[in-house]
């Protein structure tokens, strides 16, 4: 089953928690158990497991990228946004999410964060849900 989820990013650069989306897609596909594919169709964004507990966690990963990959670091690509495809790679553009009984099977402290490296934009997540 795919389902296309949409998202307003605020910023340029931020880690929004979609964990409960995600988790909502899945109950409501009424696939028991099965595996969730999350992939995002943008080449300046990206999506990571994290842990969701404690925000400074996604301060300290995208304080990290910034200080790494610069928006303004004199790159080739002249559209602006070089640092952002970058990102994107090195982040990369899914994830698959394991699931029982409805439930996804996340860490204690595991969050699913969509990342945004060129808002703020609205923004398509797909979710290919399989099992039984």
């Amino acid at each position: 089953m795919m389902k296309e989820l949409e998202i307003r990013t605020s910023r340029r650069a931020e880690m929004v928690d979609i964990t409960a989306k995600v988790h909502t897609a899945v109950s409501d596909s009424r696939v028991v158990s099965g595996v969730c594919t999350i992939f995002i169709p943008h080449t300046t964004a990206g999506v990571t497991i994290n842990e969701n507990a404690d925000p400074s966690v996604k301060q300290d990963i995208m304080e990290f990228l910034e200080k790494n990959i610069p928006h303004r670091g004199g790159y080739h690509h002249t559209e602006g946004n070089a640092d952002s495809h970058i990102k994107a790679a090195l982040v990369g553009t899914s994830v698959a999410v394991l699931f029982e009984q409805g439930e996804l099977l996340l860490g204690t402290w595991q969050g699913i964060f969509f990342c945004e490296f060129d808002g703020p934009r609205q923004r398509k997540i797909w979710l290919n849900i399989t099992g039984d």
